[in-house]
């Protein structure tokens, strides 16, 4: 995990908004038309470029390529591991559910109260061929950031954790949860060690952690949810091994949409088990309303004396631009939390991207939120070093 010994660094949680002339291709995928292959090759060529260009421009530190080339941060797994050839009947957020008139009204979660929304679903034995696939998404963006002469302090490359891909995607074959969740991390285990070879740093997806709470295990108790995550983070430290643990850094939330997140469940109950996980830092939700108090848990309970704190200090969720005064205040309460400036990067809540064509926030306010994320921690840095 990249941090700095005189400055805060920037950076954010992966996807970033897609063009219109790149949207279209999934359109007509979704629609289960074809496309040219091609085409979407050149598209997704020209978007990474666009946004590596707009991250430069910024000043943004440790940058990603936007998963452009992705329809979303987790269901572009089906088409990395083979055996997800069937449907399951859509899964819809706890606190929605309590509120169905305005979960209705919700883009892309709307989808999800209709009658006869479906999910992806395993259907048979899962196994990684998405080699050729990682492969093209790292050297468009390798290409990218040689294109427009970038200079970043780092780069990170995102993938889902075995986790997220069970708590997200259905499963009509395995029989348990445990076991399809093993079987995800024994094949999924093959991307984080293409991406850890290109020597960017591995961001782990892990909304499972705490969003699944009020989605797939919104029936269960605290507890049993609890045990759910060790289960999960013991998968992915499995996936995770001989990868070193600096090199990546897992990211934690309650699900990137807005909505009145009164089922989420307490940080407290998760983040002591969330410390067992392989990694060299955290990307933690923090800018929302629900979660701004955390800073103090994270005082209280110490991290890892090798773990970098990349506290969101954005939201993601709404069309707001945090001053600069603001995001370096943010900063500042973490700075204190921790007791050590130097572990501590600037991020934003979520992507700001999750879904293609998806994004609460509209695209051009979301480039002048990370403009505004990247004033702020400058500000912060002149107060904490």
């Amino acid at each position: 995990m990249t941090a700095n010994n005189d400055r805060i660094l920037t950076t954010h949680v992966g996807s970033l908004p897609r063009p219109e002339s790149l949207l279209k291709f999934f359109q007509q995928r979704q629609a289960g038309e074809s496309i040219d292959s091609d085409a979407f090759d050149e598209a997704v060529r020209e978007a990474t470029e666009s946004v590596v260009r707009r991250q430069d421009e910024i000043g943004i530190d440790v940058a990603s390529g936007g998963e452009q080339n992705r329809l979303s941060f987790v269901t572009y797994v089906v088409d990395r591991l083979a055996g997800f050839d069937g449907e399951s009947p859509a899964i819809q957020w706890a606190d929605l559910e309590a509120f169905p008139e305005y979960a209705r009204e919700v883009p892309t979660f709307s989808e999800w109260s209709e009658p006869g929304a479906t999910i992806p679903a395993v259907t048979g034995p899962i196994e990684y061929d998405g080699e050729a696939e990682t492969r093209n998404e790292y050297e468009h963006f390798e290409q990218a950031i040689e294109s427009v002469d970038a200079d970043f302090e780092d780069t990170f490359v995102t993938a889902a954790s075995p986790g997220a891909v069970a708590s997200y995607l259905g499963n009509e074959h395995y029989e348990s949860h445990e076991a399809f969740t093993e079987a995800i991390a024994g094949a999924i285990r093959q991307e984080y060690e293409l991406i850890a070879e290109t020597g960017a740093t591995l961001q782990i997806d892990a909304p499972d952690l705490l969003g699944g709470r009020h989605l797939k295990f919104k029936d269960r108790s605290e507890a049993e949810f609890v045990d759910v995550a060790k289960t999960h983070i013991d998968a992915l430290n499995d996936a995770l091994e001989g990868i070193p643990r600096d090199q990546v850094r897992i990211h934690a939330c309650w699900g990137n949409y807005e909505g009145p997140h009164h089922h989420d469940i307490p940080l407290a109950k998760v983040l002591p088990h969330l410390t067992d996980a392989d990694v060299g830092g955290l990307l933690l939700e923090q800018a929302n309303p629900c979660h701004q108090h955390d800073y103090h848990l994270l005082a209280e309970h110490s991290l890892p004396d090798d773990w970098t704190l990349v506290p969101g200090v954005i939201d993601v969720t709404v069309n707001y631009v945090e001053p600069p005064a603001v995001i370096a205040d943010r900063i500042e309460r973490f700075v204190d939390a921790i007791g050590d400036p130097t572990r501590i990067v600037a991020g934003a809540d979520c992507g700001l991207g999750t879904f293609a064509g998806f994004g609460a926030v509209h695209p051009e306010i979301a480039w002048k939120k990370l403009e505004s994320l990247v004033e702020g921690a400058e500000l912060a840095s002149e107060r904490v070093f």
